[in-house]
């Protein structure tokens, strides 16, 4: 029988900090948006490892470094950008030790021209990956942090001043080794898909770590599954005494149909699921105005791509050297990191995306309903269909389909959108892929008979 799944309301927290006189103004508790995703006792289990202290340490090694700029010392043991890669390196070496050689660890070099720079330098961009092989090694999931940072304020070619990055990347680059770290030891077999924990560099000058390493994924004919970056993860302080420690803020670009923007309702879902006292706010643009993120290559290449970033930024304290451990709560980055986690491996464990769905006007029922069709995936137990008016932010009704590639869907699409998602024998579920509703082409009209001259 094909039934309607009834999705349990999950409400948001919404309290603030107590101890600040200025709070973040709530909404009230909004509609549920998990959209059918289940809970995983493994992964839940695995969200209580995450530890602040640690990506305390992470994060406080690498602004011990001085500077971390891209074109800064590469020799020095206790300085630059040379000495926080080979830092990096070697944590995450230490983890693949940890869980039995289960990450597969490596340099990822690219000689780049820097654009930005009057002089136009050529410079060794290195990125530090840590792979934990799938069961399906073609489909990777990417986790990614910077960890360059800047004086960008005053002048981006400076490579020889302090510039702490303590936030700005160094949260989200310590979250994602503390990713590697908790996940390696979870799942040390890995899961459907594969995952890279890459803390990537140049970002300040342009996104060229991640630039290179998104077309090296897709020169490998590797598909990419979902891309996401945590940057400036850190912050709960407003420049005018706001705290807001309970709520981040995703960035996908959302136009229909746009893996991105389901990638973003995917994380919504999960964060209701698995913390819902820590709000997941939603934005459907590429980035902040104005602002870029390692997420763009792979999103400019037709990937699911996806920002994880603070709620309060204060520009104040970023690409200068106020950006120090004193405005980085690192309780708060662990709960982006346990969003991470949840995320990440919930895609990692669920089937591939369905392939080719498409929605047609049934005209047995006047056109009230709509037949979807799509073919079938690998590792699918079972599908789901899932609709939602045009007017609403994420799905709200779905329908269990079984293990038929098609179904009779009782909603009009003139007015909404339907998808399908593939799900696993142990509940996981893909991505959604939006239904195309586009008309076949209409055969040319016959040829008219010229009319006759109007009487004169």
């Amino acid at each position: 029988m094909r039934t309607l799944l009834l999705v349990p309301a999950l409400l948001f927290a919404t309290t603030g900090l107590a101890q600040r006189p200025k709070a973040v103004a709530r909404p009230a508790a909004g509609p549920d948006v998990s959209m059918g995703l289940g809970r995983d006792a493994l992964i839940a289990a695995a969200l209580a490892d995450i530890s602040p202290a640690r990506i305390r340490a992470t994060d406080s090694t690498l602004v011990a470094f001085g500077t971390r700029h891209t074109m800064s010392d590469t020799v020095s043991a206790t300085r630059g950008i040379g000495a926080a890669r080979r830092f990096l390196y070697g944590e995450l070496r230490a983890y693949s030790r940890d869980c039995g050689g289960c990450l597969r660890v490596e340099y990822d070099p690219y000689d780049v021209q820097i654009t930005r720079f009057r002089d136009r330098p050529t410079a060794r961009v290195v990125n530090v990956l840590a792979w934990l092989p799938g069961r399906d090694t073609t489909r990777v999931v990417v986790i990614s942090g910077h960890y360059d940072s800047c004086i960008c304020s005053t002048d981006q070619a400076d490579a020889t001043s302090d510039a702490p990055g303590a936030d700005d990347d160094g949260s989200g680059t310590s979250a994602v080794v503390e990713l590697a770290r908790v996940m390696s030891k979870r799942f040390p077999k890995g899961l459907d898909a594969t995952i890279v924990f890459a803390v990537v560099a140049a970002e300040e000058q342009g996104l060229l770590g991640a630039t290179g390493f998104a077309r090296r994924l897709h020169d490998e004919k590797k598909t990419v599954v979902a891309a996401f970056t945590d940057d400036i993860i850190g912050n709960v302080v407003a420049d005018d005494g706001r705290v807001d420690s309970t709520s981040m803020r995703t960035y996908a670009v959302d136009s229909v149909p746009s893996r991105s923007g389901e990638l973003a309702r995917y994380v919504w879902g999960v964060g209701a699921v698995y913390n819902p006292a820590f709000e997941v706010r939603p934005t459907f643009r590429l980035d902040r105005i104005g602002r870029g993120g390692d997420h763009s290559p792979f999103h400019r290449l037709g990937d699911a791509a996806l920002r994880f970033t603070e709620r309060l930024e204060d520009t104040k304290r970023q690409h200068l050297g106020t950006d120090d451990l004193s405005g980085v709560n690192f309780a708060y980055v662990a709960n982006v990191a346990k969003l991470n986690l949840a995320t990440v491996a919930s895609l990692a464990s669920a089937p591939a995306p369905v392939d080719s769905v498409q929605a047609r006007r049934d005209r047995a029922s006047g056109g009230q309903k709509w037949n979807v069709t799509w073919k079938p995936t690998p590792g699918a137990a079972r599908y789901e269909v899932l609709f939602r008016a045009t007017s609403s932010a994420t799905w709200t009704r779905v329908y269990d389909a079984g293990t038929a590639t098609s179904y009779l869907l009782d909603e009009q699409l003139d007015d909404g959108w339907a998808a399908v998602r593939a799900v696993s024998d142990n509940g996981h579920r893909s991505l959604t892929t939006v239904a195309s509703t586009s008309a076949p082409p209409r055969a040319a009209p016959a040829a008219a008979t010229p009319a006759p001259p109007p009487e004169r």
